[in-house]
């Protein structure tokens, strides 16, 4: 079969879906990545794909703009002769399905998190669940990474039951990010880190926060936030903001990578305060190298820790409790540090590697080609 793998940036499909769309090719399929162009289309081109530019922007709320979108993909499906597509993302979600259902190619969403239009309710959000309502039930699978978010999609009738089915979120390559024992440091000189675009909803305000206090009774204790600067996103914080932070003393920003593994590595704990996400995949492959994790309440957070065993979870938007989680383990000892990390990597082993994700949508893909036969 032809399978598209779309979704609203070139850097998920490389980091999230490379082992899927070599899976699929070993199967003998011809893939087609779709997304808009940047620094990682090469990347995906040089590991032996076509790449097909799409403009999507992940923050546009432009209706003529979204339009634009949605014929170019129609117009690549077509082109294509695509038989089945897979997609990520809110938007990449439902400019497929609107594309596919005019284009003729079955599809199969994966909701990778309800998105900024849950999250902020609007006239956007009334829009978003019509269309929802209007794709979806006509999709042949659609898969969830959280039980809270299968749940809510059902409730609201956006989904049928039958349809529906929970993922251990993206999965974790567990050859990848294998067990790395952490450096030795004393309590009061650990480092925290946050891995996630610097927006707002991952809870970046509520990490700097926690950061300003428990920097009041452990001064040496180092706050560090990995990720983009991303201006196309309401959400977005802005450059002056985080200069402020990081002049401030309070916490230092690392910029971008393109492999989180050294950061991963060098962090004793890593935070992430989100207000809700799908599974978050840089806390599970933070516990994969075996370091305890701290996130929030938040639907696909949760999902993450086993509260007090691999890590804790505190309650979202609040950085009195998040302060609270911190100084919790700064006060473990480093032997129940060390154990809370290893039985982070056996949760991690247990319940999201990434080969159970892909066994099911290879099962998928021979689904489709049955009813195509």
């Amino acid at each position: 079969m032809r399978i598209a793998i779309v979704a609203n940036t070139a850097w998920y499909l490389f980091n999230f879906r490379l082992n899927l769309m070599k899976l699929l090719r070993e199967e003998g399929h011809t893939i087609v990545a779709l997304a808009p162009h940047d620094e990682f289309s090469q990347a995906i081109e040089e590991a032996g794909f076509k790449f097909e530019s799409l403009p999507v922007m992940g923050g546009g709320v432009n209706p003529f703009r979204e339009l634009v979108s949605v014929f170019s993909l129609w117009k690549i499906l077509r082109r294509e002769r695509v038989d089945l597509v897979f997609s990520y993302t809110p938007k990449g979600n439902l400019y497929s399905a609107l594309s596919a259902l005019a284009a003729g190619p079955r599809f199969v969403p994966n909701v990778s998190g309800l998105g900024r239009a849950f999250i902020h309710k609007s006239l956007i959000t009334k829009v978003v669940l019509v269309l929802y309502k209007f794709t979806l039930n006509r999709a042949e699978k659609v898969f969830f990474q959280n039980n809270d978010d299968l749940s809510t999609f059902v409730e609201l009738g956006l989904v049928q039951r039958e349809k529906s089915e929970r993922l251990p979120g993206s999965g974790v390559d567990l050859s990848r990010f294998s067990v790395i024992a952490p450096v030795l440091r004393e309590p009061q000189k650990l480092v925290f880190l946050l891995v996630a675009r610097m927006l707002w909803d991952k809870g970046v305000g509520e990490f700097v926060a926690a950061a300003g206090v428990v920097k009041e009774r452990y001064p040496d204790i180092r706050f560090q936030l990995l990720g983009s600067l991303d201006a196309d996103n309401p959400s977005a914080i802005s450059k002056e903001k985080v200069a402020e932070w990081t002049s401030a003393g309070v916490v230092e920003y690392l910029g971008y990578t393109k492999d989180v593994r050294p950061y991963l590595e060098d962090a004793d704990c890593v935070v992430l305060p989100s207000y809700r996400e799908g599974v978050p995949r840089t806390l599970l492959e933070a516990a994969a190298i075996s370091r305890p994790i701290i996130t929030t309440d938040a639907p696909g957070c949760k999902d993450t820790v086993v509260h007090g065993v691999t890590g804790f979870i505190c309650e979202v938007k609040n950085s009195v409790a998040l302060a609270s989680a911190i100084e919790l383990f700064i006060q473990m000892s480093a032997e129940q540090r060390l154990q809370m990390g290893g039985e982070g990597r056996q949760y991690v082993e247990k319940c999201f590697d990434e080969r159970a994700v892909l066994d099911r949508y290879l099962s998928v893909v021979k689904f489709v080609e049955s009813k195509s036969v």
